[in-house]
């Protein structure tokens, strides 16, 4: 873990002036958490990495952010070395440096016209990356592997483990409707609310494009669509309508469309139950595991809202 004694070090590799102070975390995610560096030249934001990625892909991880910055989609700037790395090895940790964004908190009731709008941006980008499909997009948890997890979490005493297992035979149901990705170019994977974030300006901000790689944009679109207007006709359509304007290439016409957020929140609950059932986890770890999966029990994706969301936009 980065210590506020490692400011010196990451000041002097990226070049980032002097007196150097280190402070946070200031956020945190499944994967890694932000730090802020302050120096003479400014603020920045420091990302450390809990497991580090392969060289390679974080090398195409910056080079689409930043390239995707330069064509003026609205995110951080890339903080490169002076030889054109992008990241530094601390002690085994991994650390990378963007531009300094002040950011608000996560809010699905942003302005749909502009996630439209943005979302377009990035579909109509096209970027020549190499990182290929992912099962975590694209495959189903499965019937056996939520049986096998129910029966762990009641053995286990888990207090969540009758209200999710209410919910078996829906997401069950829903990954039946998960198809395979037809158009794939890289995307972002990752447009929730925590990632399109309101700044301090009023605008929007993209960020976290570590989840970049190739996808189908017509369901990363209907995963923006489920995060930032289930519930609301009115927003979907707004949405929609701006993302069609600004010339986005997806397309919503059926349930299969939705195979992205299927497979990606399937494997969300997952992942947060299996942490949760991991002995050699903390007490306070497993407590924030759980508030992930009762997130997760809290979200309202059936097929009906599905359907619902389809109508909004077809009708």
């Amino acid at each position: 873990m980065l210590e506020v004694g490692d400011a010196s070090e990451i000041a002097e590799r990226f070049s980032l002036g002097d007196q150097p102070v280190l402070s946070g975390p200031v956020a945190r995610g499944e994967v890694g958490q932000v730090w802020r560096l302050s120096t003479s030249l400014g603020s920045f934001a420091v990302k450390e990495q809990f497991d580090p990625f392969p060289e390679d892909e974080v090398r195409e991880y910056a080079d689409y952010q930043e390239a995707a910055h330069a064509a003026g989609i609205p995110s951080p700037a890339i903080v490169r070395a002076g030889d054109g790395g992008v990241f530094l090895d601390l002690r085994g940790v991994q650390v990378r440096v963007f531009e300094w964004v002040n950011l608000r908190e996560r809010d699905p009731n942003v302005d749909p016209i502009e996630v439209g709008s943005i979302v377009a941006s990035i579909h109509r980008f096209r970027f020549p990356g190499r990182l290929p499909t992912d099962p975590w997009y694209t495959e189903p948890v499965g019937g056996a592997r939520w049986d096998a997890l129910l029966k762990e979490l009641h053995t286990h005493g888990a207090p969540f483990a009758s209200r999710l297992a209410e919910m078996r035979d829906e997401l069950v149901a829903l990954e039946e409707l998960i198809e395979e990705p037809r158009n794939l170019q890289t995307c972002h994977r990752d447009l929730w609310a925590d990632n399109v974030l309101p700044t301090a300006a009023g605008s929007l901000c993209v960020i976290d494009w570590e989840n970049c790689g190739l996808a189908d944009p017509s369901q990363e679109l209907a995963l923006v669509l489920f995060e930032f207007a289930l519930g609301s006709a009115e927003r979907a359509r707004s949405l929609y309508e701006a993302y069609l304007e600004m010339g986005g290439p997806g397309r919503i016409v059926r349930r299969g469309d939705f195979s992205m957020l299927i497979a990606q929140l399937g494997h969300i609950g997952e992942d947060a139950c299996e942490r949760w059932l991991d002995p050699s986890e903390s007490a306070v770890e497993r407590e924030r595991q759980s508030a992930r999966v009762e997130e997760f029990i809290a979200l309202p994706l059936t097929r009906l809202a599905i359907d619902e969301l389809i109508n909004a936009v077809t009708s």
